[in-house]
């Protein structure tokens, strides 16, 4: 595995973009300055991987709807009409979503570990952070596998085209006044301006957009306005399941403006069978021993190394390497433990000289688009450090 240290970010230019998340509580900065050195066919392996892995996923999450499997997913009961409405109907497209994979370097083969379909994080990062550092350091800033920017930008236009060609954009757009209100739940600077980087990408490209926080959205049988403006589409950077969970209410309203075709929500409720880590229980019995697949049950493995998680978890909460043996090797403690456990055949991520794990990251917009890494211990937590790559 092949490390190049590059000059970092100066913090001053990090705040003037909207990075605030730039430096840990230790002090030490959140983007790693060195940067994995990867092949063009390591890039186009992860490349097809991950449009391979998606397509899998729409036949899993057919599956999953047309055998009412939702209980199996651990998928809150009063989110599935939504998820099943939103599903049928074309106009509710995913926008975008990131794979975390293992392997792909230095021969390894690649893993799915899980999908982060519907609110993931490290788009920022991705996107916009190892672009400048390369361009910074005077490097090609396009030898990378990444035009995640460009392609969230098309798959927005694809919101009124609905498919593939979107040359004819501007024909359809010329005739509405599409609107979307981009959201996020106050106190988080991540989130905040991960969702401010999305409402720029989709102001550049012709919508009319605001941003207003959660809290002061309003909802109603007419739909979802602000300050008395209705808004056709709300992106929203809050969990379906925790809209399911803590917010019933709210769950009920959305299903009901959903049915009436009043909104479009984005991410689309139907991305939460996808962000649930049954679905990989699913995968693998649908494409049993498939190459990129791990496997995965609902009960715990015999006579192999395992990892042991919850259907809906984040940053590496709630995590437990149980050992051939049934001996806990590591454990997490989290919030999440409430959530139905899922037990997913034990891979071994790439590893620096220094000890340090690799969990690669790619999102797919309409199709594979950009490659970022994170940097940690074996099980992947808040504290992971965001690593870039190049291709050489």
């Amino acid at each position: 595995m092949k490390l190049q240290p590059l000059q970092p970010l100066t913090n001053d230019y990090l705040d003037s973009i909207g990075f605030l998340w730039h430096t840990e509580k230790d002090a030490s900065s959140y983007v790693s300055n060195d940067f994995i050195v990867i092949s063009e066919k390591e890039a186009e392996a992860y490349y097809d991987a991950t449009n391979e892995l998606y397509e899998m996923y729409k036949k899993a999450a057919a599956y999953v709807v047309d055998n009412n499997l939702f209980h199996e997913l651990n998928i809150p009961f009063n989110l599935v009409e939504i998820i099943k409405e939103s599903w049928s109907n074309q106009v509710h497209w995913h926008l975008y979503g990131r794979f975390d994979l293992a392997g792909g370097l230095d021969g390894k083969p690649i893993k799915l570990i899980e999908f982060n379909a519907d609110t993931p994080t490290a788009l920022f990062e991705t996107a916009i952070i190892q672009w400048a550092m390369l361009k910074f350091n005077e490097h090609d800033e396009t030898k990378q596998f990444n035009s995640l920017y460009e392609a969230i930008g098309d798959n927005f236009k694809r919101l009124i085209t609905l498919d593939s060609d979107i040359e004819d954009f501007s024909k359809h757009y010329d005739k509405l006044n599409w609107k979307i209100l981009f959201s996020s739940i106050a106190g988080s600077f991540e989130e905040e301006h991960t969702t401010r980087l999305l409402q720029h990408i989709a102001s550049e490209i012709g919508f009319h957009t605001e941003f207003a926080y959660v809290e002061d959205v309003e909802f109603s049988d007419d739909g979802i306005s602000v300050n008395d403006e209705l808004y056709e589409f709300w992106f929203k950077l809050v969990p379906w399941e925790e809209i399911g969970i803590q917010e019933g209410e709210l769950a009920v309203i959305l299903t009901e403006l959903i049915n009436d075709k009043k909104n479009i929500i984005l991410n689309p409720a139907y991305t939460l069978l996808f962000q649930s880590k049954g679905m990989m229980k699913i995968l693998w019995d649908l494409f049993p021993n498939h190459p990129l697949l791990l496997e995965t049950s609902f009960e715990p493995l015999q006579n192999k190394k395992q990892v042991e998680k919850m259907c809906f978890g984040r940053e590496g909460a709630n995590v437990a390497i149980v050992n051939e043996d049934n001996s806990l090797e590591l454990k997490t403690e989290g919030e999440y433990e409430s959530f139905k456990p899922i037990y997913q055949e034990y891979v071994k991520f790439p590893q620096d000289s220094e000890g340090n794990y690799y969990q690669a990251g790619v999102f797919h917009s309409y199709e594979a688009c950009g490659l970022g890494f994170r940097k940690g211990g074996k099980i992947l937590n808040n504290t992971a450090k965001f690593v870039g790559h190049i291709v050489e």
